[in-house]
């Protein structure tokens, strides 16, 4: 499916850091861009971090996929306001009768953006060499892993146009993940065959932000023309691109899509009302505000409904140690590993006061990590557990688990009082709201909270390298309806299984790991719900997760935002949604013709 929709990325999100209000362009303003618009059809949008890679197997941020969304297409895509497969790079696909192999058979005549032929040996190239290679640590190989021993699928050459992939056993979800994106062998054996100092393939450090535009290989509607760090990245169509209209014109009809890099979020939006780019996500404490503007700033806000995204908080109940010292303090391990206190302290957040304060009233409560949208959500009204807004009830399970109140203090049993450090993104002002709310609210039960809005770069350190950290704010976005896309956050060997995170590649390991017997479970139920094809029952497996998940509370769910975004009206063919945003159709879009 196409990178736009599913994005292979990582897949922590709301991913985006916000800081300052304005942004210097080093001699390159960009009214410049609108003004050159006449010349060269473009579309301006921001990003308020840069790219840390232009490799999509390596890369773990935003900055990143929203560049790569653009510059691969996978065999398959998904239509974004239906969700349904739809042909990409492969014409057509057939499943065999015992539901274990897919054959995906490729167009006639692809070529990369570099003039070189597209073939199956790409396909093979990609998944044998680099996805399934065990030296290149990498997320998107947690998805390919079938049943209980985490096999992966067989990928082999049928003929020049067909490849087929054969899975040890039926696997749902592989008809979606196979049809992903694959990379170029032509320009990247080498680096793979090829070892580093430390016997690493040296295709880790390939295609850094470094590369030269020209060696960047794409398959997508646009491929990098330039890159300058903290300025912009500018894509060009990609002249091998294989679609073209009912008359044969090229497409993307847009020639040019540029990616201004900003500091913040406010940044964003004051280029936006200043009219200086073209579309721009809104967030709810602003809404009311650009609302106003709509008709004088030519634009629509398109709202497609609840998000595909998570808000939550989460402790870190990883009960190792590196070099004999414990990742977490002892004494607070003890309680982020109690339930009653997990629990506690999802009773005593007051989501309707952040839905009202925080995000204006454009927000739902949320109960789960599959998002509302997919057919697999189990809903509170069918039996999904809630927490409810009662500090009475917090309290009463704070003291049934042994610990007391010294004034209006929480302590535990040995009498240490209850504080903790909540670390999250910082300069988001959405989560610096709610982690203030967070702070206020768990205060009412007598817990304090140190709250520490850190720099991305440094949270992500954090989270998947020194594991030092002891609670967190943040979400997931990009898993897309499938719930097996979520199978990496939640089987215990999951490199996004983030509240008991195992070492990454080349990290120091971490020694007298525990995990519970409800995680093992919440993973072979994940390894199930692959394996069975049958609609009505995956449901029921996946209704099985969600309400353990909701019992256990390792994530405690908080806010689902409604997708809101601003486009200009001059962007025609816009078929807006959450599942797709507004650019899952980029190559049909067109601009009006007086301003382009």
């Amino acid at each position: 499916m196409g990178l736009w929709q599913k994005s292979w990325i990582k897949r922590i999100q709301n991913w985006l850091v916000i800081a300052i209000a304005t942004l210097g362009l080093a001699g390159c303003d960009p009214s410049q861009f609108r003004t050159q618009a006449a010349q060269v059809p473009r579309l301006v949008v921001t990003s308020t971090s840069d790219p840390k890679t232009f490799n999509y197997i390596t890369s773990d941020e935003a900055s990143s996929g929203e560049i790569l969304a653009l510059m691969y297409e996978g065999l398959l895509t998904t239509n974004g306001v239906t969700g349904e497969l739809e042909p990409g790079l492969a014409e057509s696909w057939e499943i065999s009768p015992d539901q274990k192999r897919i054959t995906y058979k490729l167009r006639e005549g692809l070529k990369w953006s570099d003039g070189e032929p597209m073939t199956v040996d790409d396909v093979l190239f990609t998944y044998n060499e680099i996805v399934f290679n065990e030296k290149i640590p990498t997320s998107v190989a947690d998805i390919f892993r079938v049943g209980e021993q985490g096999l992966f699928p067989k990928v082999t050459k049928i003929d020049e146009q067909r490849v087929e992939f054969a899975s040890p056993e039926p696997f749902a979800p592989l008809l979606r993940f196979a049809g992903g994106a694959f990379l170029p062998k032509h320009a990247l054996e080498k680096s793979v065959q090829s070892l580093d100092d430390q016997g690493n393939p040296q295709f880790l450090s390939t295609w850094g932000t470094d590369v030269e535009p020209k060696k960047l290989i794409a398959s997508g509607p646009y491929r990098l023309k330039s890159y300058q760090p903290g300025e912009r990245a500018i894509l060009e169509r990609n002249p091998y691109y294989w679609r073209r209209d009912a008359q044969d014109n090229p497409q993307p009809y847009i020639e040019q899509f540029i990616f201004q890099f900003v500091a913040s979020d406010d940044a964003a939006l004051a280029q936006f009302r200043a009219g200086r780019i073209d579309m721009e996500g809104i967030t709810p404490d602003y809404f009311p505000l650009v609302k106003r503007e709509e008709q004088r700033g030519d634009f629509r806000i398109y709202n497609g409904g609840p998000a595909l995204s998570s808000q939550y908080i989460s402790f870190n109940l990883n009960q190792g140690r590196r070099d004999g010292q414990p990742l977490v303090d002892p004494i607070k391990s003890g309680w982020f590993n109690n339930l009653a206190f997990r629990q506690a302290v999802a009773h005593a957040l007051d989501r309707s006061t952040m839905i009202n304060n925080i995000y204006k009233g454009l927000g739902v409560p949320q109960h789960s990590a599959i998002y509302i949208q997919s057919p697999y959500y189990f809903p509170p009204e069918k039996g999904l557990p809630t927490y409810e807004y009662d500090s009475a009830k917090a309290k009463a399970l704070l003291l049934g688990a042994g610990f007391t109140y010294s004034g209006d203090k929480l302590t535990d049993a040995a009498g240490n009082p209850v504080r903790f450090t909540l670390i999250t993104n910082a300069g988001n002002k959405i989560r610096e709201a709610m982690g203030t709310q967070i702070k206020q609210d768990l205060g009412k039960i007598g817990i304090q909270v140190d709250f520490q809005p850190i720099a991305f770069n440094t949270l992500v350190g954090k989270m998947s390298d020194s594991l030092d950290w002891e609670a967190i704010l943040l979400g997931f976005s990009g898993a897309g309806v499938e719930p097996d896309g979520g199978r990496n956050i939640w089987s215990p060997a999951g490199r996004l299984h983030m509240f008991n995170q195992l070492p990454s590649p080349g990290q120091p390991p971490i020694e007298g790991r525990q995990v519970s017997d409800w995680e093992t479970e919440m993973g072979r139920l994940y390894v199930k719900g692959g394996q069975e094809l049958d609609d009505q029952k995956r449901k029921a497996i996946y209704a099985e997760a969600q309400v353990l998940a909701q019992q256990y509370v390792p994530l405690i769910f908080l806010v689902n935002p409604l997708s809101l975004s601003a486009v200009r009206n001059r962007i025609q063919g816009v078929e807006y949604s959450a599942l797709g945003g507004a650019l899952w159709n980029i190559h049909d879009l067109k601009l009006a013709a007086d301003q382009s």
